[in-house]
């Protein structure tokens, strides 16, 4: 959520940001109702003033047995309108609030303006795709004649956009996740943790999915819970209406999770395969730094996150995305897109982003500082490190082999019990 004194002071500054974010956003809209606050509450303690100051002179009347009708009129009078005022006030808040949840993002200087992913900028490459002799073949193929993806039997359990994964398969997408999680705690400073994979709307609301995304959650019927689409969600909110110590900063937290995604606005996309479904597994990590050390702290992240992609010798781009196809939440983000052959492109693998304190406002996640009475909110990032199932994808078909067989990279190995090449039976 955005500053209320910005909303208030500066609304220029969002409008702007909302034109170059192609938002069709109303800033006057907020304008109109801040306006009507304000009167409502001049009205409303003026009211209360004059209640105030005729108190003390009923009083007199009644003790010298005067007279108080007129002003018992007039307070009753008084009193009804404020009541009024009152209950306009908390409508015109309530509105003014929804409002402001609504808004996305400022996006940070940095982000370049464009309307799609069209004008994502490239940054920078590493490692160059493999030249095959030979028609690769994409990972939807390659699994299910290798015994280890069914998406048949998938379908017959829950439908569309689900997979199963047998022997290799899914041991190879565990080793995937363990990879991972080993790389970010052992080297990268995260501290592990399993969270609840379902949450509440507070929850939701304060990490940005709630209200505006509802459509994309899968919730719970008769319950008001909702299935994680993400563990962005939890993590970030672990501090939810706390003040952290700002001497432990940054906090650096990693989970794998499964996530559920209703993939609304989907259709027809990507209907084959792992690239888009409905559960999926994710490694992800949340970051809570010092304010002045946020986009450090992206960089740093971003470079946690493609160094799995090192690891496992898979060719990727990153790119920042623009200004009209950063998320709602974000000020900046990266996207790390690895090279899947089978489909002969870059496929996005992982976004990492610096909320600034977007989420923090949302969540009332603050941090204290030594020889300092104020609690600034703290700076919130996020990102994959990596999407395990699009990670196994990129694996399958970068080392596909001219027989059908898969050769298990090196980093893998230790995590696969010996096996070194999935062969066709």
């Amino acid at each position: 959520m955005l500053d209320l004194k910005l909303m208030q002071k500066d609304p220029a500054v969002v409008r702007e940001a909302l034109k170059k974010r192609n938002s069709s956003i109303d800033v006057d809209e907020f304008t109109r109702l801040d306006a009507r606050r304000k009167e409502l509450i001049a009205e409303g303690e003026q009211l209360k003033s004059e209640r105030n100051k005729v108190g003390p002179e009923i009083a007199r009347r009644k003790r010298e047995k005067q007279d108080a009708s007129d002003l018992l009129e007039r307070m009753a009078e008084v009193s009804a309108r404020v009541k009024e005022l009152d209950g306009e006030l908390s409508a015109v808040e309530a509105s003014e609030q929804e409002w402001m949840m609504a808004v996305p993002n400022i996006p940070h200087d940095s982000v370049p303006l464009g309307k799609s992913e069209e004008d994502n900028p490239e940054v920078r490459r590493w490692g160059e795709p493999a030249a095959f002799d030979f028609e690769p073949r994409e990972h939807w193929d390659l699994g299910t004649e290798l015994g280890g993806l069914d998406f048949e039997r998938a379908a017959k359990l829950a439908g569309s956009r689900f997979s199963v994964s047998y022997g290799w398969c899914a041991r190879l997408e565990r080793a995937l996740a363990q990879l991972m999680l080993d790389t970010h705690t052992a080297h990268h400073g995260y501290t592990e943790v399993i969270p609840p994979f379902m949450v509440n709307r507070k929850t939701m609301t304060g990490t940005g999915q709630l209200p505006k995304f509802e459509e994309d959650l899968f919730k719970l019927e008769n319950w008001d819970y909702f299935m994680i689409p993400t563990a962005e969600v939890p993590l970030t909110n672990l501090f939810a209406d706390e003040v952290i110590d700002g001497s432990l900063l940054p906090v650096k937290f990693c989970a794998q999770t499964p996530c559920f995604r209703s993939e609304a606005g989907s259709y027809g996309k990507d209907t084959k395969g792992l690239i888009r479904l409905h559960q999926f597994y994710k490694v992800e990590m949340v970051n809570f730094v010092h304010p002045d050390k946020s986009y450090e702290a992206l960089e740093d992240m971003t470079s946690a996150a493609e160094r799995i992609l090192q690891l496992l010798k898979l060719p990727y781009r990153v790119i920042t995305l623009c200004s009209g196809d950063i998320g709602f939440s974000a000020a900046k983000t990266y996207d790390i897109e690895v090279w899947v052959p089978g489909q002969n492109t870059y496929r996005e693998i992982s976004s990492c982003s610096n909320c600034e304190d977007f989420q923090a406002r949302r969540a009332n996640i603050r941090f204290s500082e030594s020889g300092s009475k104020k609690k600034p909110y703290v700076h919130t990032l996020n990102g994959s490190g990596l999407a395990v199932g699009r990670c196994l994808v990129a694996v399958m078909e970068n080392y596909q082999q001219k027989d059908g067989s898969i050769v298990i990279p090196e980093a893998l190995k230790p995590y696969m019990g010996g096996l070194e090449v999935v062969e066709p039976k």
